[in-house]
């Protein structure tokens, strides 16, 4: 790994090109994973210290004390005295552009300044109960549970359906196999909004409104699944096949047995983009599920998003934790896209 990170195209220097081709790279890393770090970071704010502003990069957090004769912890700022001294102390309240500030020592003593002669005395404070919180005001539980469950059992069954139908059309020879291949080839072209209608009108005529199946299901079919296997069945030898004929195994055998091993590359890079896609899924889920308890996590983030008030420190923890299933996934099933993606572009 270091030999290749470190590889240049001229002799023993580094050439324009490898400058220009570090920074590009540089340039991308950056614009990539800069969002991302921020929203980690912002997610251990406290709710005061996101809506300062200027924003800051690391969860500051205005340090606060308890004074004598008050019930809760005042605010800290460097205050700028009648004398020209500068001098912590206790914002009592603020009308305008007068503060009234109070020597956290001396509360029975209090003065009025401009509060552009004080400044916020911030400390690093981590908020981690912003994490804690969810499980305990919200029903962050159910939530999880529901996103989990549609997007296992949705990506077993796209597994199962595609792979089959990918087996069909690249192993056995019949009349309009072309016809049906391009016909679900040309499904690509048709925007998912479209028939958002029409899988309304049929789920409702099942009864899966509010159930989670009726997410599941309209789903599990997609033609890019069906592409991707079948173009990687399609290197598997047709000699395999015959020879399990001549040895009496049944079509369900040979699928199960031969076809779903080999095609195990194949199949990890469709896994992993189902994961993602059902994770990630709003709009379905928004037509279908309408009560509380069938939200999937990406339904309640939206519902976290009140008229007059969003609580964006819990807003923003929840969705940092909503990227860390799709992201682990994503790490460690990675490999695979290269290898099924390249085996399936052989034929």
């Amino acid at each position: 790994m270091r030999h290749f990170l470190t590889r240049t195209r001229g002799r023993l220097r580094f050439d324009w090109t490898d400058w220009l081709s570090y920074a590009y790279l540089m340039v991308g890393l950056f614009t990539m994973f800069a969002p991302i770090v921020w929203l980690v970071m912002s997610s251990l704010k406290t709710e005061s210290a996101i809506s300062q502003f200027p924003p800051s990069f690391l969860p500051y957090s205005q340090k606060t004390v308890q004074v004598q004769g008050f019930d809760k912890p005042l605010p800290l700022f460097l205050t700028k005295t009648p004398q020209g001294t500068l001098q912590p102390m206790a914002q009592v309240r603020r009308i305008g552009i007068m503060a009234t500030m109070v020597d956290p020592a001396a509360p029975e003593q209090t003065i009025k300044v401009n509060i552009n002669d004080r400044t916020p005395i911030n400390a690093l404070q981590f908020a981690w109960g912003n994490y804690t919180d969810l499980f305990k005001k919200f029903d962050f539980g159910r939530y999880l549970w529901n996103s989990v469950f549609i997007t296992v059992v949705a990506t077993l069954l796209t597994l199962l359906v595609n792979s089959m139908a990918a087996f069909a059309l690249s192993k056995y020879r019949f009349r309009g196999q072309k016809t049906v291949f391009m016909l679900i080839i040309a499904t690509l072209m048709i925007p998912p909004t479209i028939v958002l209608v029409p899988v309304f009108l049929v789920i409702n005529s099942v009864g899966l409104l509010n159930n989670l199946w009726g997410v599941i299901l309209p789903a599990i079919a997609t033609p890019t699944g069906v592409f991707l296997l079948r173009q990687y069945m399609l290197t598997i030898p047709d000699e395999l096949l015959e020879a399990a004929r001549m040895d009496h195994a049944s079509e369900w055998r040979i699928y199960w047995r031969i076809i779903l091993p080999l095609s195990a590359p194949a199949l990890a890079v469709l896994a992993i983009f189902s994961v993602m896609w059902r994770w990630n899924d709003f709009l379905l889920p928004l037509i279908v599920l309408s009560q509380s308890e069938f939200f999937t996590l990406q339904l309640a983030l939206n519902s976290f998003q009140g008229e007059l008030n969003t609580q964006w420190n819990y807003l923003l923890a929840m969705t940092v934790i909503t990227l860390l299933p799709i992201t682990l996934v994503f790490a460690f099933l990675q490999k695979y896209i290269t290898t099924g993606i390249a085996g399936a572009g052989v034929k």
